[in-house]
């Protein structure tokens, strides 16, 4: 997964869109986690225009509303996201594309690297994915790659940690 990229000036990383794509179950999983978000609001308002009597008309009609965006949201945002999701690690950074609405490429370099942090929530753990988070030492927060196959971010986790401390540097 590591390869050789040229660098910009000073010997500084340069920004250029990452290699890989997350895996392939990143779409399950974020169509699941959009359903799961819209049912709330959906469920919500039909619990209310049921109970609520003179507000019916009003409940239903912002169900309408939320019923059709939320479908839109459910059926665009995962296919969208995959798309624009990308990850790739060189000896000299970690580099990201993220996002849907809002996209952010992102580098960090291994000489920044503070921490390498594996998540798996609920839904991430049924479909066998996880996140991996890098920790550096930006005010811009950390790189977050989301959607990777459980084992390609072990090894991830185990190869970036093997990198950074073979990084001169104190991160910081």
């Amino acid at each position: 997964m590591v390869t050789a990229e040229p660098t910009g000036q000073a010997g500084e990383p340069r920004l250029r869109p990452p290699r890989h794509r997350v895996d392939r179950r990143a779409i399950s999983c974020w169509t699941v986690q959009a359903l799961l978000t819209v049912a709330v609001p959906v469920v919500a308002l039909a619990v209310a225009a049921f109970f609520i009597t003179p507000a019916r008309f009003w409940l239903l009609l912002a169900l309408a509303v939320v019923a059709v965006l939320g479908i839109a949201y459910v059926l665009v945002m995962p296919r969208w996201r995959y798309r624009v999701h990308r990850w790739e690690t060189t000896d000299d950074a970690v580099y990201t594309a993220a996002g849907w609405i809002s996209q952010e490429w992102r580098v960090a370099p291994m000489s920044r690297i503070q921490t390498v942090d594996t998540v798996r929530g609920p839904l991430q753990q049924m479909f066998d994915l996880s996140s991996v988070t890098v920790t550096t030492a930006s005010a811009a927060g950390p790189l977050t790659i989301e959607g990777l196959d459980r084992q390609v971010a072990v090894d991830l986790v185990q190869q970036l940690t093997a990198t950074t401390q073979a990084t001169p540097g104190d991160a910081t």
